[in-house]
C-alpha cells in the first residue's frame, strides 16, 4: 500500500481526514500514483494536475524520502520505500509572495 499525505484543504476535498491507502499496480510511478489517487477520489481531479494536459498546477509539489518530485516526469519510478508503504508520497501546497 502506498501511503499518501494531502494538504488540508485536498483532504477536505477528498473528504478524508488523515493520509490516504493506495494500491497501485506495476509499474509503480509517479502518473501512475496520481491516476490512482484521482480514481479513488474523483473530486481531485483537476486540483492537482491540469485536466487536459494532467501537468502539475501550479504552486503543488510533490515530495519522498526528503526529495522533491516536483519536476520529475510522469513515467518516473517512485522511490522503492514509498511503493512498500515504509515511506509516506507528500502533496504539498507551496507558498509564494514576499
Amino acid at each position: 500500500m502506498i501511503r499518501v499525505v494531502l494538504p488540508f484543504h485536498l483532504r477536505n476535498l477528498a473528504r478524508v481526514n488523515d493520509e490516504v491507502q493506495l494500491e497501485v499496480t506495476a509499474p509503480v510511478t509517479l502518473g501512475s500514483l496520481l491516476d490512482a489517487l484521482e480514481l479513488r477520489y474523483p473530486a481531485l481531479r483537476g486540483a492537482i494536475r491540469d485536466r487536459g494536459t494532467l501537468r502539475r498546477r501550479p504552486f503543488v509539489r510533490y515530495y519522498a524520502c526528503k526529495e522533491d518530485l516536483s519536476l520529475e516526469p510522469l513515467e518516473a519510478p517512485l522511490p522503492d520505500s514509498v511503493i512498500t508503504g515504509v515511506e509516506p508520497f507528500f502533496i504539498v501546497g507551496a507558498m509564494a509572495g514576499g
